[in-house]
C-alpha cells in the first residue's frame, strides 16, 4: 500500500494549499487551495479555518505545530512539528506586516483575496518583549512548559521623542514598490548601571529591553547612553545615543530622583538610592545604587541649589552627621 505524504503550503494571498503524493510510486501530486482564514489561539498554536470545503473530505479546519520565527522579510514563519506526521512541508510563511507591540503581545497584519476582493486581518502572538546581547529587539512567543520561540527583528532600531521605533521597508503584495513600515513601543526608561539603561513598557511586566550601553554620562540635567547594535545586516545600524533630559531631585520620600518627562510632557521619575558625601566645595557627591541597593558603577555631583530647598537642608545633614557618608534612597530617612 502506497503511503501517502501531505505538504503544506501558502500561497501569495495567505491562503493554505494541500499537496498530497504517495512515495512509491509515480503519481501525479493533488493540489488544493482552501478559502479561509488564519487565527492563533492563546496558546500560540495555529489553526487555519476553512470557510468553504471544497469536497465532503476537505477539512474544517486544519492545525499546524511548530516553531515560530521571522523570515528576512519580517515575514511570520512556522516551521512544522513532524512528529507522528509524514509531511514534506517543513515551513508555512505567512506574507504581512507587523503590525503592533503591547507589553505582552506582537500584531501581526495579513492581506488575503476573496473573489477578487482584497482584505486584511490580523492575528496576535502572545508572549513578551526583550532584548539579545547584540541590543536587537526580539519577542518571545510563548510555548508550553514555560518555553519560548524568539522572534528577532533584525537590523537596528531608532529614538523618536525618546520612544524606540523599528522601520523596515518591503514590497507590497500587488504593486512592486516597497511600503514603510513602522512599529513603536511605549514605555518608559530605568537605569539598570552605568553601562545598562531599561526600556520598561509597563512597570507590572518583565516585558521591556535590558540594553547594554558602551558608554554612559551623568549630569546635572541629563544623563547620556551610547548603545551600539551588533548584526551582520549592512549597512550596519548607527549607535543610538540616549539622552534623558530632566531635573535632579532629593526627598524624604524617595530620596534621590531624575525626574524626566515623556512623549505626552508627563513627567514620571527615575529612582535611585545613594550614598551622599559632601565634598569640599560644599557640594554633594551621590555614589549611585538602585532600588535594591546595588551599586550601579555611577556618580552625580550636585550643587545644592540644584536641589532647591532640600539641597540646603540636606548639606546641614551631612555636616553635623557624624559619618563620612549617609546612605539615601527608597525605605530609608533623614
Amino acid at each position: 500500500m502506497n503511503k501517502e505524504t501531505i505538504k503544506y503550503e501558502v500561497d501569495p494571498y495567505n491562503k493554505l494549499a494541500i499537496s498530497k503524493t504517495c512515495k512509491t510510486s509515480n503519481l501525479p501530486k493533488f493540489r488544493q487551495i482552501l478559502e479561509g482564514r488564519f487565527k492563533i489561539d492563546k496558546k500560540n498554536n495555529l489553526t487555519y479555518i476553512v470557510r468553504k470545503p471544497l469536497t465532503k473530505d476537505t477539512p474544517h479546519q486544519v492545525k499546524l505545530k511548530g516553531k515560530w520565527s521571522l523570515d528576512k522579510n519580517n515575514d511570520l514563519v512556522l516551521t512544522l512539528d513532524k512528529t507522528k506526521r509524514d509531511s514534506l512541508g517543513d515551513k508555512v510563511t505567512l506574507k504581512g506586516a507587523l503590525k503592533k507591540a503591547t507589553k505582552d503581545s506582537l500584531d501581526f497584519s495579513l492581506t488575503t483575496k476573496t473573489k477578487n476582493k482584497l482584505s486584511s486581518y490580523v492575528i496576535k502572538l502572545n508572549g513578551k518583549w526583550q532584548a539579545d546581547k547584540y541590543n536587537q529587539l526580539t519577542f518571545n512567543v510563548k510555548k508550553e512548559h514555560s518555553k519560548h520561540d524568539i522572534l528577532t527583528l533584525k537590523g537596528g532600531w531608532k529614538l523618536n521623542n525618546n520612544q524606540i521605533t523599528y522601520t523596515y521597508k518591503k514590497s507590497q503584495l500587488i504593486r512592486k514598490q516597497k511600503k514603510t513600515y513602522v512599529l513603536t513601543f511605549k514605555g518608559h526608561w530605568d537605569i539598570k548601571g552605568k553601562k545598562r539603561i531599561t526600556y520598561a513598557m509597563d512597570k507590572s511586566s518583565t516585558s521591556g529591553f535590558d540594553l547594554r550601553a558602551y558608554y554612559s554620562q551623568f549630569k546635572s540635567n541629563y544623563i547620556k547612553y551610547k548603545i551600539g547594535i551588533i548584526t551582520n545586516i549592512k549597512p550596519r545600524p548607527k549607535d543610538n545615543v540616549i539622552t534623558l533630559f530632566g531635573q535632579w531631585k532629593l526627598t524624604k520620600a524617595l530620596g534621590l530622583s531624575f525626574e524626566v518627562k515623556n512623549k505626552q510632557g508627563k513627567p514620571y521619575s527615575v529612582n535611585f538610592k545613594a550614598e551622599a558625601k559632601l565634598t569640599k566645595k560644599d557640594t554633594i557627591n551621590f555614589k549611585l545604587k538602585d532600588t535594591n541597593n546595588k551599586d550601579i558603577q555611577a556618580q552625580i555631583e550636585l550643587n545644592h541649589k540644584i536641589l532647591k530647598g532640600a539641597g540646603d537642608g540636606f548639606i546641614r545633614l551631612l555636616k553635623t552627621n557624624k559619618e563620612k557618608t549617609l546612605l539615601i534612597g527608597v525605605g530609608f530617612g533623614w
